[in-house]
């Protein structure tokens, strides 16, 4: 305990931290691995202690130990034993069942036996076992492994899988010293780490999980350093084309791999080689009558239903190739149809990469069960401190409704009111303020927005080209290229922007309306711009909230990862953005 301590602990395994207080920073990063910030008022911030955390914390490494002395340090009082005894207890259930394969028969194990007699009993679990070899050991259907993960996890007691994986046909592969334009190439001391970590050797310990680190800071890299390490046949699964074509660019650029052995399949090209770099999108493609639809449209599109195998028509197609390597780009996306996939291909090594686990549709569960745990991270301000990512300065500014606005939206339902809020049309006013403001020649300015005939409005007036859904891959690649050689100075993206675009010299991001109070858009699209900059120079974040509005609560929550990253958001009300970004900056 510590009398002067900037936390409180408190039975539910809720943390309230006092932010003004001369720790803050030391309790916050001391309680990050294991915690999530549920709530971000202007004094207390409130973290969540869960299960799914701790297991997180303890496949890092952490133990109960290691939990407790934090939470001692920074308390300040004492921690209530219930606490204590979930943490014990949760934390110590990491790894007490293990999955292992022994003359190609998988086998569950405990060294409880009156654990593993009560687990073997559970309903979900009890068909999947298949004989018992004694108290403490039974084999468990190998086909089902994924399944077995799952349900192992959801009664309580995740399992550690130390049961190997496939190699994979071969696949000689090596970085390069130089890239193809004659730059030095070497490996960040954080991506090789993240990339032995995930390996381990070859062993068992290692082939499964999830490395989370910031936009900007070279997940890619990792990628194709595991790559480097496994030497295997490698699947790439990625949220569009845009993302394939770049993984592409980046295989070729980078790695001794030649554009003969890497292969897109999207629903623009079908092929598949020793490297095949695929969406998410294809991958759950169903059977379709013939439609009228555009097929770059219907790439974009969310997959929200929940699918019948036998319709995904994908799906043989990939898990009937020898691939000693998955990698998942952007994890946190992963639409729910690729989970099964993910159950059926435990044999495999699997990479999630993510800035983070948070997703919105609750599901981190089948994330860690199926995909792995949490490998590496390393807290965003930690790469800024080291220069690896650009400062960043994060701006809410506040901006106030028309009085007809405002009685228009004092009659709306709750729905319409997120919509005329989000569609201010004072935003615009704001955006050509800002547009005024960082007209340097250095200055790349993205505007990102979820309501297209928002951003429509915006594009015509400002004559600014504008990428959604709608536009076709070639032209998008085309603005992309533009951007970063600079003929293009300033940029308009729907939410097709929000992830797993590589645009490096931007600096400013100006998010006139986003999704509801999605937690993860925040995270991607501040990482936009966090790349480092050629001058040194600080990247920009402003999200336009309309005032005294429901998208002002949203906004709090979309700013909680990053909040729990260390940023913090300067409010700026009403019309003082006005008088603060009224000339242009020196």
């Amino acid at each position: 305990m510590n009398t002067n301590g900037a936390i409180i602990v408190q039975s539910n395994l809720e943390i309230l931290v006092e932010i003004h207080h001369p720790q803050y920073e030391e309790a916050r990063d001391a309680i990050a691995p294991f915690t999530e910030l549920v709530k971000s008022p202007e004094h207390l911030h409130t973290y969540k202690i869960s299960h799914l955390s701790l297991w997180n914390a303890a496949s890092t490494g952490l133990t109960a130990k290691n939990v407790l002395e934090r939470l001692e340090v920074q308390s300040r009082y004492p921690l209530p034993p219930s606490v204590i005894t979930e943490i014990e207890d949760y934390m110590g259930r990491y790894g007490i069942l293990r999955l292992v394969k022994e003359e190609d028969k998988l086998i569950l194990e405990s060294d409880n036996e009156l654990l593993f007699l009560e687990i073997v009993k559970i309903p979900e679990i009890k068909p999947l076992v298949e004989s018992f070899i004694n108290e403490k050991r039974a084999y468990v259907n190998a086909n089902r492994r994924g399944l077995l993960k799952m349900h192992l996890t959801n009664s309580g007691f995740p399992v550690e899988d130390l049961a190997g994986y496939i190699s994979g046909d071969p696949l000689p592969i090596s970085l390069r010293k130089e890239t193809l334009s004659g730059k030095e190439f070497v490996l960040r001391d954080y991506q090789k780490e993240a990339a032995q970590i995930f390996y381990a050797s070859g062993s068992e310990k290692g082939g499964s999980g999830v490395i989370v680190l910031p936009c900007g800071s070279g997940k890619t890299v990792i990628g194709m350093a595991t790559m480097a390490l496994t030497q295997t046949k490698t699947l790439i699964l990625t949220p569009n084309i845009s993302a394939s074509r770049q993984w592409i660019r980046e295989l070729i650029d980078k790695t001794t791999l030649t554009k003969d052995q890497i292969k897109e399949y999207s629903g623009e090209v079908k092929e598949i080689g020793p490297v095949t770099v695929a969406t998410y999108q294809i991958l759950t493609q169903r059977k379709r009558k013939k439609t009228n639809e555009n097929p770059d449209e219907l790439e974009e599109k969310e997959e929200e239903a929940t699918f019948d195998k036998d319709e995904m028509v994908n799906i043989p197609l990939f898990n009937t190739h020898h691939w000693g390597l998955m990698i998942y780009d952007e994890v946190h996306l992963l639409p729910a149809p690729v989970f099964r996939l993910s159950t059926e291909m435990q044999a495999t090594r699997r990479l999630g990469l993510t800035a983070t686990l948070v997703r919105e549709d609750g599901k981190e569960t089948e994330v860690f069960s199926l995909i792995g745990p949490k490998k590496y991270d390393v807290p965003w301000r930690v790469l800024e401190t080291q220069g690896w990512i650009a400062k960043a300065d994060c701006n809410e500014l506040r901006v106030s409704m028309d009085p007809e606005l405002k009685i228009k939206y004092a009659l709306a339902s709750k729905r319409e009111k997120i919509t005329i809020s989000s569609t201010n049309e004072k935003k615009i006013e704001v955006v050509k303020t800002l547009l005024n403001h960082f007209n340097g020649e250095e200055d790349r300015i993205l505007i990102i927005g979820q309501y297209i005939e928002q951003l429509e409005k915006i594009a015509e007036e400002i004559q600014v080209p504008l990428i959604t859904g709608k536009t076709p891959n070639t032209e998008r690649d085309q603005l992309y290229q533009a951007f970063r050689d600079g003929v293009l100075k300033h940029l308009i993206i729907s939410k097709v922007g929000n992830f797993a675009i590589d645009l490096p010299d931007a600096n400013v991001l100006i998010q006139i309306s986003g999704t509801f109070g999605s937690r993860q858009e925040e995270a991607q699209r501040l990482g936009r711009v966090l790349r480092p900059k050629s001058d040194g120079g600080s990247a920009h974040f402003f999200t336009l909230v309309s005032q005294d509005s429901r998208e002002q609560e949203f906004a709090m929550n979309r700013q909680l990862f990053l909040t729990e990253q260390g940023y913090a958001y300067n409010i700026i009300k009403d019309e003082d953005w006005l008088e603060k970004f009224a000339n242009p900056r020196k």
